[in-house]
Protein backbone atom coordinates (compact mmCIF):
# COMPACT_ATOMS: atom_id res chain seq x y z
CA UNK A 1 0.00 0.00 0.00
CA UNK A 2 1.57 3.33 -1.07
CA UNK A 3 1.05 6.13 1.81
CA UNK A 4 0.24 9.63 1.26
CA UNK A 5 2.95 12.18 0.49
CA UNK A 6 3.67 14.21 3.70
CA UNK A 7 2.38 17.69 3.30
CA UNK A 8 3.90 20.64 4.40
CA UNK A 9 2.21 24.53 5.32
CA UNK A 10 1.39 26.57 2.68
CA UNK A 11 4.14 29.21 3.05
CA UNK A 12 6.73 26.20 2.41
CA UNK A 13 5.12 25.29 -0.95
CA UNK A 14 5.43 27.13 -3.83
CA UNK A 15 2.39 27.86 -6.15
CA UNK A 16 3.38 26.02 -8.70
CA UNK A 17 4.90 23.31 -6.61
CA UNK A 18 1.96 20.73 -7.14
CA UNK A 19 3.44 17.05 -7.14
CA UNK A 20 6.54 14.97 -5.92
CA UNK A 21 8.30 12.28 -8.23
CA UNK A 22 7.79 8.71 -6.57
CA UNK A 23 9.09 7.04 -9.82
CA UNK A 24 11.48 7.90 -12.54
CA UNK A 25 13.28 6.47 -15.71
CA UNK A 26 15.16 8.25 -18.60
CA UNK A 27 12.22 8.90 -21.01
CA UNK A 28 9.57 10.09 -18.18
CA UNK A 29 8.60 10.19 -14.50
CA UNK A 30 5.38 9.42 -12.56
CA UNK A 31 4.69 11.80 -9.69
CA UNK A 32 2.13 11.85 -7.01
CA UNK A 33 0.43 15.31 -6.31
CA UNK A 34 0.37 17.24 -3.47
CA UNK A 35 -2.73 17.16 -1.41
CA UNK A 36 -4.36 20.90 -1.57
CA UNK A 37 -4.60 22.52 1.96
CA UNK A 38 -8.71 22.87 1.16
CA UNK A 39 -10.85 19.54 1.77
CA UNK A 40 -11.02 18.65 -1.96
CA UNK A 41 -9.61 16.30 -4.49
CA UNK A 42 -5.48 16.98 -5.71
CA UNK A 43 -5.31 19.41 -9.25
CA UNK A 44 -5.19 16.90 -11.89
CA UNK A 45 -3.03 18.58 -14.85
CA UNK A 46 -4.11 18.46 -17.97
CA UNK A 47 -3.20 15.98 -20.46
CA UNK A 48 -0.72 17.83 -22.60
CA UNK A 49 0.56 19.99 -20.17
CA UNK A 50 4.01 21.40 -19.29
CA UNK A 51 5.43 20.55 -15.72
CA UNK A 52 9.70 20.77 -14.77
CA UNK A 53 11.90 19.15 -12.26
CA UNK A 54 15.46 19.98 -11.71
CA UNK A 55 18.33 17.30 -10.96
CA UNK A 56 20.16 19.22 -8.48
CA UNK A 57 23.67 17.65 -9.42
CA UNK A 58 23.65 18.90 -12.44
CA UNK A 59 20.98 22.23 -11.70
CA UNK A 60 19.29 21.53 -14.35
CA UNK A 61 16.03 21.94 -15.49
CA UNK A 62 14.06 18.96 -17.20
CA UNK A 63 11.27 20.06 -18.74
CA UNK A 64 8.17 16.98 -19.25
CA UNK A 65 4.67 16.88 -20.95
CA UNK A 66 1.97 15.50 -19.23
CA UNK A 67 0.92 11.99 -20.72
CA UNK A 68 -1.58 10.30 -18.36
CA UNK A 69 -3.11 11.38 -15.07
CA UNK A 70 -5.33 9.14 -12.67
CA UNK A 71 -7.13 9.53 -9.53
CA UNK A 72 -7.43 5.94 -7.37
CA UNK A 73 -7.66 5.16 -3.88
CA UNK A 74 -3.91 4.76 -1.80
CA UNK A 75 -5.39 1.22 -0.74
CA UNK A 76 -4.28 -0.81 -3.61
CA UNK A 77 -6.96 -3.64 -2.63
CA UNK A 78 -10.38 -2.13 -2.15
CA UNK A 79 -11.51 -0.12 -5.61
CA UNK A 80 -13.80 3.40 -4.69
CA UNK A 81 -17.08 2.45 -5.20
CA UNK A 82 -20.28 4.68 -6.10
CA UNK A 83 -21.67 7.02 -3.01
CA UNK A 84 -24.33 9.50 -5.15
CA UNK A 85 -23.18 12.52 -3.29
CA UNK A 86 -22.20 15.90 -4.74
CA UNK A 87 -18.82 17.22 -4.00
CA UNK A 88 -20.63 19.44 -1.25
CA UNK A 89 -22.06 16.76 0.36
CA UNK A 90 -19.00 14.37 0.28
CA UNK A 91 -17.07 17.20 2.32
CA UNK A 92 -19.88 17.30 4.88
CA UNK A 93 -20.39 13.68 5.56
CA UNK A 94 -17.67 11.75 4.00
CA UNK A 95 -14.60 13.74 4.87
CA UNK A 96 -12.39 11.15 4.59
CA UNK A 97 -12.63 10.16 1.11
CA UNK A 98 -10.42 13.04 0.11
CA UNK A 99 -7.51 11.59 2.63
CA UNK A 100 -8.24 7.70 0.26
CA UNK A 101 -7.63 9.06 -2.77
CA UNK A 102 -4.66 9.55 -4.47
CA UNK A 103 -3.51 11.33 -8.03
CA UNK A 104 -0.92 10.80 -9.98
CA UNK A 105 0.33 11.53 -13.40
CA UNK A 106 3.26 10.93 -15.83
CA UNK A 107 5.13 13.01 -17.74
CA UNK A 108 7.32 12.11 -20.57
CA UNK A 109 10.88 14.20 -20.86
CA UNK A 110 11.00 16.41 -23.76
CA UNK A 111 13.99 17.80 -22.68
CA UNK A 112 16.16 20.13 -20.52
CA UNK A 113 18.05 23.98 -20.06
CA UNK A 114 21.14 24.64 -19.21
CA UNK A 115 21.33 27.86 -16.83
CA UNK A 116 23.98 30.23 -18.09
CA UNK A 117 25.27 32.99 -16.19
CA UNK A 118 24.74 36.74 -17.65
CA UNK A 119 27.64 39.33 -17.32
CA UNK A 120 26.98 40.68 -13.82
CA UNK A 121 27.62 37.20 -12.53
CA UNK A 122 23.53 36.39 -12.09
CA UNK A 123 21.89 33.92 -13.62
CA UNK A 124 19.84 34.69 -16.80
CA UNK A 125 16.06 34.35 -16.77
CA UNK A 126 16.73 31.40 -19.27
CA UNK A 127 18.96 28.96 -20.29
CA UNK A 128 19.99 27.34 -23.45
CA UNK A 129 17.66 24.92 -24.27
CA UNK A 130 18.53 21.28 -25.76
CA UNK A 131 15.13 18.98 -26.90
CA UNK A 132 16.30 15.50 -26.43
CA UNK A 133 16.61 13.72 -23.08
CA UNK A 134 19.13 14.71 -20.33
CA UNK A 135 22.04 12.71 -18.82
CA UNK A 136 19.55 11.96 -15.83
CA UNK A 137 15.82 12.14 -14.96
CA UNK A 138 15.00 14.03 -12.33
CA UNK A 139 15.54 11.74 -9.03
CA UNK A 140 12.66 10.16 -6.35
CA UNK A 141 10.73 12.56 -4.01
CA UNK A 142 11.89 15.72 -6.43
CA UNK A 143 9.59 18.58 -6.46
CA UNK A 144 7.65 19.05 -9.60
CA UNK A 145 5.67 22.40 -11.13
CA UNK A 146 3.88 23.72 -13.29
CA UNK A 147 6.01 25.13 -15.77
CA UNK A 148 5.35 29.09 -16.15
CA UNK A 149 4.12 30.51 -19.21
CA UNK A 150 7.22 32.36 -20.40
CA UNK A 151 9.37 28.95 -19.54
CA UNK A 152 6.87 26.94 -22.30
CA UNK A 153 7.28 30.13 -25.26
CA UNK A 154 11.00 30.02 -24.68
CA UNK A 155 10.97 26.30 -25.06
CA UNK A 156 8.45 26.04 -27.86
CA UNK A 157 10.73 28.38 -30.30
CA UNK A 158 12.21 24.54 -31.34
CA UNK A 159 10.26 22.11 -32.29
CA UNK A 160 11.89 18.85 -31.93
CA UNK A 161 10.07 17.93 -29.11
CA UNK A 162 7.57 16.83 -31.21
CA UNK A 163 9.46 14.08 -32.72
CA UNK A 164 9.81 12.50 -29.09
CA UNK A 165 6.10 13.11 -28.24
CA UNK A 166 5.11 11.26 -31.45
CA UNK A 167 6.92 8.69 -30.14
CA UNK A 168 5.17 8.21 -26.78
CA UNK A 169 3.38 4.55 -25.75
CA UNK A 170 1.29 5.10 -22.43
CA UNK A 171 -1.28 7.31 -24.28
CA UNK A 172 -2.11 8.32 -27.76
CA UNK A 173 0.44 10.08 -29.29
CA UNK A 174 -1.50 11.68 -31.91
CA UNK A 175 -3.60 13.39 -29.01
CA UNK A 176 -1.01 14.46 -27.33
CA UNK A 177 0.80 16.28 -29.94
CA UNK A 178 -2.19 18.01 -30.42
CA UNK A 179 -2.88 18.71 -26.98
CA UNK A 180 0.68 20.14 -26.30
CA UNK A 181 0.33 22.27 -29.12
CA UNK A 182 -2.91 23.81 -28.62
CA UNK A 183 -1.59 24.67 -25.16
CA UNK A 184 1.10 26.65 -26.90
CA UNK A 185 -0.79 28.13 -28.85
CA UNK A 186 -3.02 29.74 -26.37
CA UNK A 187 0.68 30.66 -24.09
CA UNK A 188 1.34 32.32 -27.24
CA UNK A 189 -1.66 34.53 -27.71
CA UNK A 190 -2.46 32.52 -30.81
CA UNK A 191 0.42 33.29 -32.81
CA UNK A 192 -0.11 32.30 -36.01
CA UNK A 193 3.25 32.46 -37.89
CA UNK A 194 4.38 29.79 -34.74
CA UNK A 195 1.84 27.39 -35.71
CA UNK A 196 2.52 27.55 -39.03
CA UNK A 197 6.21 26.34 -38.62
CA UNK A 198 4.41 23.97 -36.28
CA UNK A 199 2.63 22.20 -39.74
CA UNK A 200 5.43 22.48 -41.32
CA UNK A 201 7.60 20.57 -39.04
CA UNK A 202 4.71 17.42 -38.59
CA UNK A 203 4.41 17.18 -42.10
CA UNK A 204 8.29 16.23 -42.23
CA UNK A 205 7.99 14.12 -39.49
CA UNK A 206 4.84 12.28 -40.32
CA UNK A 207 5.84 12.52 -44.70
CA UNK A 208 5.02 8.79 -44.53
CA UNK A 209 1.66 8.69 -42.58
CA UNK A 210 -0.75 11.11 -43.96
CA UNK A 211 -3.53 10.04 -42.14
CA UNK A 212 -1.75 10.35 -38.55
CA UNK A 213 -0.67 14.08 -39.84
CA UNK A 214 -4.69 14.81 -40.88
CA UNK A 215 -5.27 13.35 -37.49
CA UNK A 216 -3.55 15.84 -35.68
CA UNK A 217 -4.25 18.72 -37.54
CA UNK A 218 -7.91 18.29 -37.57
CA UNK A 219 -7.51 18.62 -33.39
CA UNK A 220 -5.97 22.12 -33.62
CA UNK A 221 -8.62 24.30 -33.13
CA UNK A 222 -7.71 28.28 -34.65
CA UNK A 223 -10.05 30.67 -32.08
Amino acid sequence: MRLPLPQFTSDRRQPNHIAEVIETASTGILAQCLEPEELKFPMMPAFGSWVKAYDEQSGYKIIGVVTYATTTPIDSVHRARALGLTLAELREQQPQIFAMLKTEFRAAIVGFEVPHRSSNGHSAQFGEVYQYLPPRPPQIHQAVYQCEPSEVVHFSEQLEFLRILLQVRESPPEALAAASIRDIYQLRKADRQWLVKVGRQLSILLKDDYDRLRYILSQIHLN
